[in-house]
């Protein structure tokens, strides 16, 4: 395997293998951690990962999916909202990185940092001032990895899994500083 990393956005034809690589890479990163319940996981994913649920996302033009691939096999993906916010969240032009995952046998090469790049970029393209997300609590891993990417914590809002009411902490990004141009250059 050479590891060489190609990302593009997705089409209408990939809602299947964006359900299926959501509903993986979502179930790798949290099934086994003990604050999730497996009901609430299961009643989640169930809703947010279904192929309609993943195709209606792809239909609305706010919504920008990214899908990365080494050598021709899905490794990770992201989606992108355009023009949402929350409250703490300051922005003009807003965009939400709503999802960012990466098969766990890619982890540490380079698909996350592959797919952030992409998204800062398409953010950018876009004209967006700030890109900002929400990151569970309890992944201090994903909180590093964005701390990294030059997000701060900027207040918290709910994120409801199944009945389980969990608390994300809202991280947000100006995307058009000097720093930024320099550490995402690739």
């Amino acid at each position: 395997m050479s590891d060489s990393i190609t990302i593009r956005q997705a089409v209408l034809h990939d809602a299947q293998i964006l359900t299926d690589l959501a509903y993986t890479t979502f179930w790798d990163a949290f099934h086994d951690h003990p604050a999730n319940a497996p009901d609430d996981l299961a009643a989640y994913m169930a809703e947010a990962f279904s192929e309609e649920q993943i195709g209606r996302e792809l239909a609305d033009e706010q919504n920008i999916f990214l899908i990365a691939e080494i050598d021709g096999e899905m490794a990770g993906y992201a989606r992108l909202i355009v023009g949402t916010t929350e409250e703490g969240v300051s922005a003009e032009r807003p965009i939400e990185l709503n999802r960012l995952y990466s098969h766990q046998r890619f982890l540490g090469k380079g698909v996350g940092q592959g797919l952030m790049v992409e998204c800062l970029n398409t953010g950018r393209d876009l004209g967006c001032d700030v890109m900002w997300l929400g990151v569970w609590e309890y992944n201090p891993r994903a909180q590093r990895f964005y701390e990294k990417n030059g997000f701060s914590v900027c207040g918290k809002h709910v994120f409801q899994l199944g009945s389980d009411p969990q608390t994300d902490l809202l991280m947000q990004k100006e995307l058009f500083t000097t720093e930024d141009t320099e550490s995402t250059e690739v």
